[in-house]
């Protein structure tokens, strides 16, 4: 996916109904040793790295549980959508552990030091309504029949994002991404250097030419 350049969106979902992902495999996980655990999580980690770091905008479509590894997966997307039904939790100090496939660095960011706090220390489990109300989740939508309409919403944010330019899309998240940890002074630099490798794009031209001829921009992302 990183290097196919006709993929503009990634929407990540599940094929079974009521669950996104439950996490780690606990019976599986009490039959390994210290060594085999520590590096399966590390495998983890660089999993969910490799998914944060996609050029593209990335969408968890949480239409079921999402917990523990699972919750961690959707937070290392761009945006995630969740069906009000839903149930959310970093669960892992209910059975002796604690994230660690960024769970305790990505939350914070997305929610808040105090919010993240509360609910890794806690373990609680909340519902895509209450995900919504922290900004866990950029929206919430009825459950329905299919059991599907998180990820029919995904569908409708991933077809907004479709027409927009590629390039200008993959530097904008690049920006966010790079700046958002570093002092403003220096994100300020990071969206410079973002918007030098925009300037000379065809599509940035077909962009200008499109709004001076007042008709819609046919971008092909180069």
């Amino acid at each position: 996916l990183r290097f196919d350049e006709k993929v503009r969106v990634v929407v990540f979902k599940s094929k079974v109904k009521g669950v996104f992902c439950a996490g780690a495999d606990l019976k599986e996980r009490e039959k390994m040793d210290n060594a085999e655990v520590g590096l399966f999580v590390k495998k983890l980690r660089n999993l969910m790295d490799e998914i944060a770091a996609l050029p593209v905008p990335t969408i968890a479509a949480i239409d079921g549980y999402a917990l523990g590894g699972g919750l961690e997966l959707a937070l290392a997307c761009d945006l995630r959508v969740a069906a009000s039904s839903a149930k959310m939790g970093l669960i892992e100090t209910t059975r002796g552990l604690l994230p660690g496939a960024g769970g305790t660095q990505r939350l914070p960011r997305c929610v808040g030091i105090g919010l993240a706090k509360e609910l890794i220390f806690t373990g609680r489990q909340i519902d895509g309504q209450e995900a919504f109300s922290m900004g866990l989740v950029n929206h919430t939508v009825p459950q329905n029949e299919e059991g599907d309409a998180a990820y029919q919403r995904a569908l409708t944010l991933a077809k907004e994002i479709l027409p927009q330019a590629p390039i200008a899309v993959k530097m904008g998240k690049l920006a966010i991404n790079r700046g958002i940890e570093v002092d403003i002074a220096s994100g300020m630099a990071i969206e410079g250097m973002c918007y030098a490798q925009n300037i000379p794009t065809r599509d940035r031209q077909e962009g200008m030419a499109a709004f001076r001829e007042k008709r819609p921009p046919q971008f092909i992302g180069k």
